[in-house]
């Protein structure tokens, strides 16, 4: 059967390449036919987040074009299209997608295909479920990330779970409420924290206005 879902393909520019991005047309698409996304707690009204150009991942992809990422393993969190994911594959990175989407792996493949890429690599995640086989990494990153009351807690429990002393995380908020509450929650975790509000000129372009939190020198603290 054929998909009830529109799309269409969108090129953006990161690091002098140009890339082209399969997205949903608009937020009023769904396609749930086995109610695979409803068992997992994702409503109709939520279920084409993870297919939509969000200003914050736009300029997460810039910044991933940007950075040095040098040989460590990079995570990203929450990756819904994962244009940062794919800027980091087009750069050698040993990059890892994840989402929480049942549909996210299929547009992911499909991009990583249309700019002749290898495979993204990506792995369905939940951040309530441990699994230490998912090990630590050197650069965490993601966007957009703080929708419901419960997330800061959780995420910021993910990041520790899976971070050393010298992890880097970036996350980049569009200034939810819920971004000063993790920023807290992390530091609570023995993150180190730092962040630029505003946004730069040659960002300007994708709307942001918003806050790029990073979070480094991770030290847990000890138990009394």
């Amino acid at each position: 059967m054929k998909s009830p879902l529109q799309t269409r393909v969108d090129v953006h520019q990161f690091g002098g390449i140009d890339y082209y991005i399969r997205c949903l047309i608009d937020g009023n698409q769904f396609d749930d036919p086995a109610g695979i996304a409803e068992a997992l707690g994702i409503s109709p009204a939520s279920w084409p987040f993870f297919g939509m150009r969000w200003p914050a991942g736009l300029l997460l992809a810039d910044l991933v074009s940007r950075l040095v990422l040098g040989s460590g393993r990079m995570l990203e969190v929450g990756c819904g299209l994962g244009i940062a994911s794919l800027v980091a594959n087009a750069r050698g990175a040993d990059i890892l997608a994840t989402d929480y989407h049942p549909m996210a792996a299929d547009f992911l493949r499909d991009n990583s295909t249309r700019n002749a890429l290898f495979p993204t690599p990506f792995l369905r995640l939940d951040w309530r479920e441990p699994d230490p086989s998912l090990g630590l990494f050197d650069l965490i990153v993601g966007s957009d990330l703080l929708y419901e009351p419960d997330h800061p807690a959780l995420l910021s429990s993910f990041m520790a779970r899976h971070s050393h002393a010298g992890t880097r995380v970036i996350i980049v908020d569009p200034r939810r409420t819920r971004h000063v509450l993790f920023r807290r929650n992390m530091e609570t975790e023995g993150f180190q924290s730092s962040s630029e509000s505003g946004t730069p000129l040659h960002l300007a372009d994708y709307g942001f206005k918003g806050v790029i939190q990073r979070f480094d020198g991770f030290a847990p603290p000890v138990a009394a």
